[in-house]
């Protein structure tokens, strides 16, 4: 028995290694092969007027309760003691907006139909975990959206953009109803990750720039997708935070841990083209120091308030305090030093994508509060 254990580990050794050698030859053609629908494009049919009414469209809004997955509060590890915040600490009202990332990998639409229940079930866990600390929030609004499958960044046929548009259409129905129902002098944080960030550039830019909402913004968190400090932030309206008091601005990260092998983003980042038409190159990319607030910089993992560790299921978790540091590179991509045991969602090249928002949980939830007090006391703005 021992000795057919000790195959079955051998063959299965040997099996992973011809898989990663595979994957680092002919990654984009597996990846592509597995992820980009082969269907027709179909296009998507508006929303009914004032959809967003229906509570049903929301992850998160007022009036939820106790199944709002963003109102979730993890427990600090070791006996450290509970989140919430005592209401006597928490910071002056405020309302967040938040997009989430993909979660439909499927091949069979270009955009997730609303109601599929595997993408609905990890699109909960990711607002569980990445919206969470944003909920100091008087409000927070978090909205389904018929999102653009996995595969559709994988392609450069023109299904792909049409499918990313699509989804924007519904995340921009989703904001403007959300302006509608926020009072018209409560602050406003925007933040998503990875897709839900795409999304939120284009809002910035189409939507937020130049309207009343722009006077009543505190800060955007556009975290997990590149943005050139050369050829973006201009043309959004809104400048990079410089300091942690700063409002009106611009937060953005992507993690890694070392040694780092960033290649595969920074190609396809160096060949995409700007907001201002132009090639973003080798441009630097924006880097938030979440432990700061700051762009650039570094700083040592005692200043991490709580990282989220999530155990397997990714639906819970528990902050554990100085345990990760962090530092902008050249490039704009924030390294973690060696890499932590956060589970077995890290992407090649030691990509740590996926937990960008649960490494700094705790340090993003004193972040928002600190520029919503200077929003509402009257203190640095970017505009």
């Amino acid at each position: 028995m021992a000795k057919k254990f000790l195959y079955f580990v051998a063959i299965s050794i040997v099996l992973i290694l011809v898989a990663a050698i595979a994957f680092r030859v002919w990654g984009e053609e597996i990846a592509r092969a597995a992820l980009v629908p082969t269907a027709e494009f179909e296009a998507q049919a508006p929303l009914e007027p004032n959809a967003y009414q229906d509570p049903a469209l929301w992850y998160s809004r007022p009036g939820i309760g106790v199944n709002d997955p963003a109102r979730w509060q993890p427990a600090y590890a070791n006996d450290r003691g509970l989140l919430p915040t005592p209401a006597d600490q928490r910071p002056p009202q405020h309302a967040v907006f938040f997009i989430h990332p993909t979660s439909y990998l499927s091949r069979e639409n270009w955009n997730a139909p609303i109601g599929d229940e595997e993408a609905e079930r990890i699109a909960r866990i990711y607002v569980r975990g990445m919206a969470s600390p944003f909920n100091a929030a008087s409000e927070i609004w978090a909205p389904r959206y018929r999102q653009a499958t996995m595969g559709s960044f994988l392609t450069d046929e023109p299904e792909g953009q049409q499918a990313i548009d699509a989804a924007y259409a519904d995340v921009l129905e989703a904001y403007r109803f959300f302006i509608e129902s926020v009072d018209a002098e409560t602050p406003i944080v925007l933040a998503g990750h990875s897709q839900g960030s795409l999304h939120l550039l284009r809002l910035l830019r189409e939507e937020v720039k130049g309207s009343p909402v722009a006077d009543r913004l505190v800060a955007a968190y556009v975290i997990g997708w590149p943005i050139s400090v050369e050829h973006d932030v201009p043309e959004l309206g809104f400048a990079a935070c410089a300091t942690p008091q700063q409002t009106g601005c611009i937060l953005s990260w992507s993690s890694f841990a070392e040694p780092a092998d960033p290649s595969a983003l920074m190609e396809t980042y160096a060949k995409s083209i700007g907001f201002d038409g132009q090639p973003r190159g080798d441009s630097r990319i924006l880097c938030t120091n979440p432990l700061t607030g700051m762009f650039g910089g570094e700083a040592a993992a005692d200043r991490n308030l709580g990282t989220l560790v999530p155990d397997d299921s990714m639906s819970n978790g528990e902050l554990v305090p100085d345990a990760v540091p962090a530092r902008c590179d050249d490039r704009g991509l924030l390294l973690i030093g060696d890499p932590p045991e956060l589970g077995s969602y890290v992407l090649p090249g030691n990509n740590y994508h996926v937990y960008d928002i649960p490494l700094f949980w705790a340090n993003t939830q004193a972040d928002v509060a600190r520029r919503v007090e200077a929003k509402v006391g009257g203190g640095a703005s970017a505009n």
